[in-house]
């Protein structure tokens, strides 16, 4: 396990104490344009709800090799005091591991920021099946 500063540890113990999982929509709506994105992350959807293992696997494989794709993919040159971001709810990251020809180290920090609950295109929200979604301060 990597070494992680104090509020970190906490969090990826509860993380691994409680594991979220959630019943996402294959198509989500974004709400600031509308427009239809397919939902589909490589490291974490697991299965389709409707369709037996062997279907869904086939399906799944098929929508992570398109998602993989040269002609979509994005190659950010790093350089001192780089910031890069993007939006999850539309982008797979795949993280490149041909950096060792830098000699330098490299520092990453990762912020999440807290979002909408993903629905679908019939209007049907993501339902948590366990653990505690996080959640932002409250409005009042």
């Amino acid at each position: 396990m990597l070494d992680h500063d104090a509020e970190v540890s906490e969090i990826v113990a509860m993380a691994h104490t409680t594991p979220l999982i959630a019943v996402h929509p294959l198509a989500r709506v974004i709400p600031e344009t509308g427009e239809t994105a397919r939902f589909v992350s490589p490291s974490t959807t697991c299965r389709l709800v409707g369709l037996s293992a062997v279907e869904s696997r086939h399906l799944l494989d098929l929508f992570c090799e398109e998602i993989i794709r040269d002609e979509y993919r994005v190659r950010f040159r790093w350089a001192p005091g780089s910031v890069a971001f993007w939006d999850n709810r539309t982008t797979a990251h795949l993280a490149a591991l041909d950096h060792d020809h830098l000699n330098s180290p490299r520092r990453l920090y990762r912020v999440t920021l807290v979002g909408d609950r993903p629905v679908g295109a019939d209007g049907a929200p993501s339902e948590a099946i366990t653990g505690t979604e996080l959640t932002g301060p409250s409005q009042t």
